[in-house]
């Protein structure tokens, strides 16, 4: 019988090197939230150094009396400013007198015509025969008249004649035929009469027709441009609109040397606006050009519910560039007191005018938002109602601050953001 293996001891020695599981799993532990730690600040850091919220910032100007912009020259400093469109104080629809089909049209859109021209003219063959029917009616009427009229005549002659031979000699003639006579010369005058009445009836007769006939020309109303055609030869047209295919109007038109700009301005600041005060028009289309303009007429009435007042300013400067229907920022200009000798001049509080996006409400107090070295910093102010799109800053703000205008929904205090202008 043999005897059994003998027992591998080495397997029963202990490693003293060799950490204990449990130690290994509590140190892998460790290391990985040492990793994470570490990835985490490196985000913060980095969202922290580069990624800024990107805002609409703006930089606020000042001015004695006025407010932003009035640093880009002209007389006086901005008093108010508004926005509007540019129109044409000469402006028709230009529409046939009667209707019909439009058989000619002789303007396209930017023709230039003058007062009296056939713009368009509609299907007339039959007006014009009425024209000639009247005219020979006309004739006829006349060559009657001659005929009564020799008629008269001669029946006069009768009575004369016979008037006579009775006076000197009374047995030749009676008095009956004298009589007779007389009558039918009166008669005679009488049908003389009605047919003057009848020429005359014939010559308005002409007249109408005349008229009619020259309704079917559509000439313009005053001298000017051709805006738009309304409609097309071959097309109905009428005094007023009926629907189906009929047009009212035939071209609209405008006299361009009327332009003038519109604006709304608010209730609260007309009293600053007084009639030819000087203006600056700047148009949407070209921001960098500015016009001269001059208040010509405020309108006595406002608008109860927008709260403002219509205002319209003349365009002193003529330009091809200025179109009808243009958008229009119009600044008025407050005219510098004169100074007077010997006389301490008052020192008037600079005006800031900021966009009205600049403005938020918050808890029913009117705040700003203030872009220094990065960062938001809110400011209580007292801001005056809208108007073109700006407030006035009556308080808070003291000129050349960063104002956020857009960009961030919900700013906060200390909040980081980057211009977008920069």
């Amino acid at each position: 019988m043999s005897a059994p293996p003998a027992a591998d001891l080495s397997k029963l020695r202990i490693n003293r090197d060799d950490p204990p599981p449990a130690v290994k799993r509590a140190l892998g532990r460790v290391v990985w939230l040492v990793a994470a730690a570490v990835v985490i600040i490196a985000v913060v850091v980095v969202l922290g150094r580069g990624s800024a919220v990107p805002a609409q910032v703006v930089t606020v100007t000042t001015a004695a009396g006025g407010g932003e912009g009035a640093a880009r020259g002209g007389n006086g400093a901005v008093a108010v400013v508004a926005n509007g469109y540019v129109v044409a104080r000469t402006k028709a629809a230009v529409s046939a007198k009667i209707p019909g089909r439009l058989a000619v049209l002789n303007v396209s859109e930017g023709s230039e015509v003058q007062k009296g021209d056939i713009i368009a003219r509609l299907d007339n063959a039959d007006y014009a025969a009425a024209v000639g029917q009247a005219e020979a009616q006309l004739a006829s009427a006349k060559a009657t008249l001659i005929e009564t009229q020799s008629d008269r005549d001669q029946l006069q002659r009768e009575f004369v004649r016979v008037r006579d031979v009775r006076a000197q000699n009374q047995n030749l003639v009676s008095q009956q035929e004298v009589e007779n006579a007389e009558s039918k010369a009166q008669q005679g005058g009488a049908r003389v009469d009605a047919q003057l009445a009848r020429v005359a009836a014939a010559g308005a007769g002409l007249r109408v027709a005349q008229a009619n006939l020259e309704n079917t020309y559509i000439r313009a109303p005053f001298s000017g441009t051709v805006l738009r055609k309304e409609a097309e030869v071959g097309e109905v047209v009428a005094p007023s609109v009926g629907g189906g295919l009929t047009r009212g109007a035939v071209v609209t038109m405008a006299d361009l040397a009327t332009l003038e700009v519109e604006v709304d301005v608010n209730e609260a600041y007309i009293a600053r606006i007084q009639s030819s005060q000087q203006a600056r028009i700047t148009l949407d289309a070209y921001p960098d050009t500015a016009f001269r303009g001059a208040v010509r007429q405020i309108i006595p009435t406002a608008d109860r519910q927008r709260a403002t007042v219509q205002v319209k300013v003349a365009i002193l400067d003529r330009d091809p560039r200025i179109l009808t229907e243009m958008g229009a920022k119009v600044e008025f200009l407050q005219a510098a007191r004169p100074a007077v000798a010997g006389a301490a001049q008052p020192v008037e509080r600079p005006r800031i005018i900021v966009p009205a996006e600049a403005v938020r409400s918050e808890n029913g107090r009117d705040v700003v938002w203030i872009v220094r070295d990065g960062r938001l910093q809110s400011r209580d102010v007292d801001a005056g109602p809208v108007s073109g799109n700006f407030r006035e800053i009556r308080a808070g703000l003291s000129g050349g601050e960063q104002l956020l205008v857009g960009g961030v929904d919900n700013p906060r205090n200390g909040q980081r953001v980057k211009p977008n202008n920069q």
